[in-house]
């Protein structure tokens, strides 16, 4: 039976495919307000600013692609059962090939309306914009899918769940600084093997971390060698 590996990966994960990281000195978090683009107070206030924020994003996402380490995380399930939790709201995993994904955080690439989290509509690629007036069959104005500052994360459940029962635990390109997602540490059982690839420093309160500290693509290239003593062992 293969061992379960589950990976938790962040912003660090997709930067070097370019896509703009929130936290860095040159994030988004320096261009916008978190109140204004990313909280349901925000698109209360300016539903139109908030729409093209992510409409923004969406064509951006459009126009990059998975890195090396995207698919050398995809390539591990020919050895692992990879169960991979994602801050992350492009669509880059899937497009790598990784077949086991939740997305904390929601997915830029649906649609959902505003009174309705649980409904999702998939946005095309050839039409990735979401309009005010762009309504579903019941006449609800259709949002971003995206859980935002202040809402509930509905997969964070599920997520504690494979963390409980992984044999192997790996975090990616994360601060470990937003919850509840930054908790799921927590839950891995004492004595498992626990990687963090980062090429910052990341204070967590364990020691009992293995750090790499690289790179998202140089970081899984790594681990995919370290992960090797762990293969059928």
């Amino acid at each position: 039976m293969k061992k379960k590996l589950v990976i938790l990966t962040g912003a660090g994960m997709s930067a070097e495919s370019g896509i703009s990281t929130f936290r860095d000195s040159d994030g988004l978090w320096e261009k916008y307000r978190v109140e204004d683009v990313a909280t349901p107070e925000g698109f209360a206030a300016n539903p139109e600013l908030v729409l093209d924020f992510y409409n923004q994003r969406r064509k951006e996402l459009l126009q990059t692609k998975p890195n090396a380490g995207h698919f050398g995380l995809a390539a591990l399930e020919k050895d692992f059962d990879v169960r991979i939790i994602t801050q992350n709201i492009d669509n880059l995993h899937e497009r790598a090939g990784s077949s086991k994904i939740i997305h904390l955080h929601g997915e830029l690439m649906k649609a959902c309306p505003v009174n309705d989290l649980n409904t999702t509509y998939d946005i095309s690629p050839e039409r990735p914009e979401i309009h005010l007036g762009d309504k579903d069959s019941h006449g609800n104005q259709l949002r971003p899918f995206i859980v935002w500052f202040g809402e509930p994360v509905p997969m964070i459940d599920p997520a504690i769940k494979e963390v409980e029962s992984c044999d192997i635990f790996v975090i990616i390109g994360t601060s470990l600084n937003v919850y509840p997602a930054a908790g799921l540490l927590n839950y891995v059982r004492r004595r498992q093997p626990i990687f963090l690839i980062d090429p910052k420093e990341v204070k967590t309160y364990r020691n009992d971390i293995e750090f790499i500290r690289y790179g998202a693509s140089e970081g899984v290239k790594i681990l995919s060698e370290k992960l090797k003593a762990y293969k059928d062992s």
